[in-house]
């Protein structure tokens, strides 16, 4: 009895008292469930049908919900019914959208159009104009170096248009079918939106209706948190590209840059992407504005210089702020990562979903600390 007794305590004292050696067996563990669910991942089949089906109209719906939440609080605050203050945003998105179909979208349309017929013939004379200015033998050693040539890219993409056109055929259903997808998710949005602006906040209180009762406060804390961040990055990232792209137009026209409409709204596009997006939206204005004239490219550096500078030191801290805090160079890996992983969605949904997941890691961090005893607590 004494035997069994004693190897009980030596058993408590080296394998469950030994905080290294319960480290592994939680790691041990965790390593099974994932053998196990990877094994039997057939099951979860439908669920990541269901997930997939809503998951669009529901990140649509959340863009579109924090966006306009702030203007129905403030119609509420001012002795609106908020089913009343709904239904005037509502109408008010309605003529909004009704004025950009009759008077912008067609500008957009023609431009756009133009921009696209003529982009083959921007390349060919950039590549005109690089043989013309450049000496031969310099471009030469820096395409041997660079291992690329500009002809040879040009052709490359010639091919690959004429491929896109012969298999556009086999490819219409598939893009039909994603088109169809996309069009039922922007249908859904209208309907997912009026009953999470008039009930979404009673949203959290439900959910923590499902939780222990000892885990509702940390629960509540982490939803906060996690809804200032989201709120946060899109109000303020849909604010300042709508900042960068008014500012790019107004300086496009004041140059006489051609395209200057679909120019601009590139720049706005593209600037929701941090740090990313705006080398990505100043190669086509480079390319339009080269083909014009030395000038006109001078010109357009200098109104992207001053809009970035603008933007930089006065639009992004005085919007943005430092809600995020998060450091540029991991801003940026994210991205690329969340490109590779998930495509264009990924790209822009990488920030805020860093940012979500950043706040639950960290809470699970400081309740490890606080139960595991390894880290000096600070007062």
């Amino acid at each position: 009895m004494e035997g069994i007794r004693s190897g009980s305590e030596r058993f408590r004292q080296f394998i469950l008292n030994n905080r290294f050696v319960m480290f592994l067996l939680v790691l041990l563990l965790i390593g099974l469930n994932i053998m196990v669910f990877n094994r039997i991942a057939f099951i979860f089949v439908p669920l990541v049908v269901l997930v997939k089906t809503v998951l669009l109209p529901i990140i649509l719906t959340g863009v579109v919900y924090y966006l306009t939440n702030p203007l129905v609080d403030w119609l509420e605050h001012h002795k609106i019914k908020r089913t009343y203050s709904i239904i005037t945003l509502f109408l008010l998105i309605i003529a909004i959208v009704v004025f950009l179909l009759r008077s912008v979208i067609p500008l957009i349309g023609n431009q756009v159009m133009s921009l696209v017929d003529n982009f083959p013939t921007y390349a060919v004379q950039v590549q005109g104009m690089l043989d013309e200015n450049v000496d031969s033998s310099v471009l030469k050693q820096l395409q041997e170096w660079l291992k690329f040539n500009v002809a040879d890219l040009l052709q490359q993409a010639s091919d690959q248009a004429a491929n896109l056109l012969q298999n556009a055929w086999a490819a219409i259903g598939a893009v039909l079918g994603k088109l169809t997808e996309i069009v039922l998710a922007i249908a859904t949005v209208p309907f997912i939106l009026f009953y999470l602006l008039r009930d979404g906040k009673r949203l959290p209180t439900y959910i923590l209706r499902f939780l222990p009762t000892r885990l509702r406060g940390s629960s509540l804390e982490i939803m906060t948190e996690m809804n200032h961040q989201i709120s946060s990055y899109i109000r303020g990232q849909v604010i300042v590209s709508f900042c960068i792209g008014g500012l790019l137009y107004i300086g496009y026209l004041v140059i006489g840059l051609e395209y200057s409409l679909v120019l601009a709204i590139i720049a706005a596009c593209t600037a929701v992407v941090p740090y990313l997006g705006p080398a990505i939206a100043i190669t086509p204005a480079l390319i339009v504005a080269v083909v014009n004239s030395p000038i006109m490219l001078l010109k357009m550096i200098a109104v992207w210089t001053v809009v970035q500078l603008i933007e930089g030191k006065f639009i992004s801290p005085q919007i943005m702020g430092k809600s995020l805090s998060i450091h540029p160079i991991t801003i940026i890996f994210v991205i690329l990562t969340a490109g590779n992983l998930f495509g264009i969605f990924g790209i822009i949904l990488a920030v805020p979903g860093y940012a979500v997941l950043k706040v639950m890691v960290m809470h699970l961090f400081r309740w490890f600390e606080r139960r595991s005893g390894l880290y000096e607590l600070k007062k």
